[in-house]
């Protein structure tokens, strides 16, 4: 979950209606996703995600509006779709999540970041994101993120959104009827044709019990496959997360600083 200012695409404009217009070769690209994706997840997402993927059925052959997302999406959990002028500021991001509002960048990637693309598209926001977004305790959770990310100060911003993105963005969970024990939970593996194989079975990052003063410390990074994930024991320990003080956790991680980030730049691919 990295909201920041990008040249790298530029936005797409809703008109009037708020409809976004997208090119033949836009809807290729999302036709191109959808098929390399899907069974990827039917193979290693979380279940939770599948049934959230049915619930929402998603077009395979073009890029959806967000109307129609948000029609399906609020009638589950009030939830709606909107979108935004390429990426956004953490302040509007929590506010927009404390009002139940997901915020979908318009454009959709090229073809050579077919694999995985830095800037959050439509693709990882709608296919990776809205899924999950139907379970009751991610809903909940989300918004409690977007509520404290808008009542507390812009410093600490970016120790909250480390929350966020070991979870919502790129949690692992623990499935007993997996091999592994674990499966991919996250938006971001949801979407990536590469790192959802790579965090479902591959022997190289590191999967950690999660921890919030561990997760608060430790930096990550948007441009390589993660060398660390967190593992929660269910989908209640989202509300455990909620119902603890982070506002005094964030401080004592203030405190204690930041892990060493060399190990993430040995990593990079």
């Amino acid at each position: 979950m990295s909201r920041y200012t990008s040249n790298q695409y530029q936005a797409k404009q809703a008109n009037a209606y708020g409809l976004i217009h997208y090119t033949d070769n836009e809807h290729r690209m999302w036709s191109e996703l959808y098929q390399a994706q899907i069974s990827l997840v039917h193979r290693h997402m979380v279940n939770e995600y599948i049934e959230g993927l049915h619930h929402i059925d998603l077009p395979s052959h073009r890029i959806p509006q967000c109307s129609e997302v948000s029609e399906k999406l609020q009638k589950l959990n009030g939830w709606q779709v909107e979108p935004v002028p390429a990426l956004i500021a953490y302040d509007r991001f929590f506010n927009m999540l404390a009002n139940k509002r997901f915020p979908a960048a318009s454009f959709i990637r090229r073809q050579e970041d077919f694999a995985y693309v830095k800037e959050p598209d439509i693709f990882h926001e709608i296919f990776g994101h809205i899924p999950l977004l139907t379970h009751p305790q991610v809903a909940a959770f989300s918004q409690f993120i977007g509520e404290l990310g808008s009542n507390v100060t812009a410093d600490n911003h970016a120790w909250l959104a480390r929350l966020y993105w070991f979870t919502i963005e790129f949690g692992l969970i623990k499935n007993k009827n997996n091999i592994n024990g674990v499966v991919p939970m996250g938006s971001g593996l949801a979407s990536s044709p590469t790192e959802l194989i790579y965090a479902a079975s591959s022997e190289a990052p590191q999967r950690r019990p999660f921890d919030v003063m561990d997760v608060l410390t430790t930096p990550y990074r948007i441009d390589i496959k993660q060398p660390i994930y967190y593992v929660l024991e269910s989908f209640d320990q989202l509300a455990e997360i909620s119902a603890r003080n982070l506002v005094i956790d964030i401080l004592q991680a203030r405190k204690m600083g930041l892990q060493d980030p060399h190990h993430l730049l040995a990593k990079a691919c």
